[in-house]
């Protein structure tokens, strides 16, 4: 079968257009995602080098192998690119720029030394206080191995060794790299995939559910790591108060509230119930511990007050509340909105079933997590520089936060350079039905294919080092097997976003920000066989997951 145009003016996809064969054809689209993973660990290639290329193979294949006109393929790269900025780029831009502003004002310190006073000197509790609930609300806010850094650095300053610090943390972050960077890798999975606004919140309920309990497991794992077994036994009801408080309240916001708070919610309200239940419930063997780990006593009470932990907790509770007005009024927010159809593209690209795709492009200027982040972080800047006119310690110059968000950009450059070719990359193979062709083929191997559906993200993530670029890349692939193979298509992107959430923690841009953190520059092999067995457990654990939720009734998935 040849590639169908209508006078030149519309494109119609074309499956087999290889040969007229699909396996033909699935071959030839693999070559951009072979080009690009093979310049990243073969060649060691940069990201931003390695998606360039990968695009420009894409733009071959388009052309001379699926017979796209040049003109569209160009334009589909466009597409996404734009995407790739607005909102992807932007909305991680405002996040580490509001998480900077806290930094400047000095109370991201006192929000540090807030977990110097709990759990009386058990450094396993701190750790995983540390590693896991304030790594997630790093990682919901900043994402892009800000978190790994951060927390790593605070485990060093408990004095845990460097090799156990950055064993936690990398296994810390993985159940709230789903929901990082406010929910993009989930709104990338619902954009790629073609899915509407109400898809895309089931897409997240899903995602919760299947993290459920990697997020409960993963605070006793971070026991393990730190004291073994006897560890786990004597920490373990606070790891558990931990993981299943974090558990149930990222369930909760992801299916009921707005996904894209779930990490900040789950943190905040994970914090909130430990420190309730350390009041209650003491650690044993403490000093023991201690001795045990080469550590002296625990360092007696800062002088924290309680207006100082409240306004260092003050941001977070800023962001909730503009993104919880934007959802519970959003005619305040989405009345501005750019929608246009994309030139080159509008109506004519014909997906295989005949029908037109919707190639338009759509963004709400003021109700995109992108800007709200950034309402957020304007209000943030506003409160904290009034509160601290009066203290030196809290001193916030005018144009300390203008100064942050110029050298957040420049740091930015490459890593956004590269979202936005991975962006360009997945259009073009999923307009010129590259995407399609691999989906098809893949869904030959039946109903299993739900049961390896997690893997392709794991690969996508560990290579990328990225759930969000993972899920450019194969979103429209898993979308598409779903289809064929009568699988939910909703229930195999969120599978694609849990399989990366646990390929995060071996990827080679974790194991390098984590060694450069704690100081064991070089060593990023030791770190990874320290790490990969977990990962691999976990991965085992999602593909069970996404397989049982594939068998069951209607009603109990969305």
């Amino acid at each position: 079968m040849g590639i169908k145009l209508d006078h030149v003016n519309t494109f119609q996809i074309v499956t087999d257009a290889v040969g007229g064969s699909l396996g033909l054809s699935a071959l030839a689209a693999l070559v951009p995602l072979i080009v690009f993973f093979a310049m990243l660990l073969g060649l060691k290639a940069s990201a931003h080098l390695s998606g360039a290329v990968a695009l420009l193979a894409s733009l071959a294949v388009a052309v001379f192998g699926f017979s796209m006109p040049a003109s569209m393929a160009l334009s589909a790269a466009g597409r996404g690119a734009l995407f790739g900025l607005f909102p992807i780029v932007w909305v991680i831009v405002m996040a580490i720029w509001f998480y900077e502003i806290t930094v400047a004002s000095g109370r991201f310190e006192d929000l540090r030394k807030t977990f110097d006073l709990l759990g009386e000197g058990d450094v396993r509790i701190q750790a995983a206080l540390i590693a896991f609930c304030f790594g997630g609300l790093l990682e919901a806010l900043a994402g892009f191995g800000a978190p790994v850094a951060i927390t790593a650095t605070m485990l060093l300053a408990l004095g845990i060794k460097p090799g156990k610090a950055i064993t936690t943390v990398l296994v810390a972050n993985t159940a709230p790299v789903a929901f990082g960077a406010v929910g993009i890798p989930i709104t990338t999975a619902g954009e790629v995939g073609g899915r509407t606004t109400e898809q895309v919140g089931d897409i997240a309920q899903l995602v919760s559910v299947i993290v459920f309990v990697i997020a409960a497991l993963v605070p006793f794992v971070i026991l393990f790591i730190l004291d073994g077994l006897r560890g786990v036994r004597e920490a373990g009801p606070a790891a558990a108060v931990i993981g299943i408080s974090f558990a149930i309240t990222q369930w909760l916001t992801a299916t009921f509230f707005v996904y894209q708070l779930t990490n900040v919610i789950a943190c905040i309200v994970s914090l909130a119930v430990t420190v309730a239940f350390l009041r209650w419930w003491k650690p044993k063997g403490v000093g023991e511990l201690r001795t045990r780990m080469g550590l002296g006593d625990a360092e007696p009470a800062t002088d924290l007050t309680g207006g100082r932990i409240a306004m260092a907790l003050v941001p977070y509770a800023i962001v909730v509340a503009v993104f919880g007005l934007a959802t519970a009024a959003p005619a305040l927010f989405n009345f501005w909105t750019i929608h246009f159809p994309w030139p080159g593209l509008g109506d004519r690209v014909i997906a295989p079933t005949g029908s037109p795709m919707d190639t338009s492009y759509s963004l709400s200027v003021l109700g995109n997590p992108g800007s709200l982040m950034a309402i957020s972080a304007l209000i943030v800047w506003a409160v904290l520089a009034i509160a601290g006119r009066g203290d030196g310690r809290y001193r916030l110059p005018a144009a300390t936060p203008l100064h942050a968000l110029a050298d957040v950009a420049s740091r930015m450059k490459l890593s956004a350079l590269t979202i936005v070719l991975v962006l360009a990359l997945a259009y073009v193979m999923n307009y010129s039905g590259q995407t399609i062709a691999i989906g098809e083929f893949v869904a030959s191997a039946g109903g299993i294919f739900t049961l390896f559906a997690p893997v392709l993200g794991w690969i996508g993530t560990a290579v990328t080092g990225s759930d969000t670029s993972a899920n450019a890349l194969f979103a429209n692939l898993q979308v598409t097997a779903a289809d064929r193979i009568g699988a939910n298509p909703d229930l195999m992107l969120a599978a694609n976003t849990t399989g990366g959430v646990v390929g995060k923690m071996i990827s080679p841009q974790s194991l390098a920000i984590g060694a450069t953190a704690v100081q064991m520059n070089g060593q990023e092999s030791k770190i990874f066989t320290s790490v990969v067995g977990y990962s691999l457990i976990l991965l085992a654990l999602v593909c069970l997951t996404v397989f049982a939720l594939s068998g069951a009734p209607g009603f109990l998935v969305p």
